[in-house]
């Protein structure tokens, strides 16, 4: 893992909302961070991380999720995004991983997804951005209502949150070698403790 320039989360943060003024990108770019840190912190607990090695891997996670959309507003095409982000990313210097990952996330980049980084972002993604839209069609908008059966359930609703592809979603759990009820709940937890980040 690079630790030569080593990227904090609020510079990542620093840069989305330079680049993103929508309040609706920013949360789900939050949301996608909650989702993938604590995928991170699962696996730095299994690989034993400890001390200064943990913390650089939870921060190369969550400053990945952060900026993996940071592009998507000035540049919302397949043709420009996440290429034109990714470009800038490298001007800066950001790591190599976080880069590679971010491309990986977009299934048309061609970029094959190889690490657990890679796999996770592409797993959160799609699917922190369903959980939000089955929170703000419950009565109370918030998530702590929202329960897996019924992620399921809307999941089967071709016509509730159209621009989600359901695809994604299952693809992301195979990748990650998880189960795809196991992974939204583990998501669903995740944003039920951090709701208030994200407005839900």
């Amino acid at each position: 893992m690079e630790t030569s320039a080593p990227f904090s989360r609020q510079q990542a943060w620093q840069l989305l909302t330079q680049w993103t003024q929508s309040e609706s990108l920013r949360n789900h770019a939050l949301a996608v961070e909650i989702c993938v840190s604590a995928c991170s912190a699962a696996e730095a607990d299994r690989l034993g991380l400890t001390g200064d090695a943990r913390t650089a891997f939870l921060e190369l996670y969550a400053t990945t999720a952060l900026l993996h959309d940071f592009d998507y507003e000035r540049h919302p095409t397949p043709e420009e995004h996440p290429f034109v982000g990714v470009r800038e990313l490298e001007r800066l210097g950001w790591p190599s991983e976080l880069r590679t990952a971010i491309l990986g996330h977009a299934q048309y980049s061609g970029v094959p997804r190889v690490t657990h980084l890679d796999k996770t972002l592409f797993a959160c993604d799609e699917l922190a951005g369903f959980l939000t839209a089955c929170a703000l069609v419950k009565p109370t908008r918030t998530i702590a209502d929202v329960e897996v059966a019924s992620v399921r359930k809307k999941m089967k609703d071709k016509a509730f949150a159209r621009g989600v592809n359901r695809e994604d979603v299952i693809q992301g759990a195979a990748e990650l070698g998880v189960d795809l009820d196991t992974h939204i709940g583990f998501c669903l937890e995740a944003m039920k403790k951090r709701a208030g980040e994200i407005g839900l």
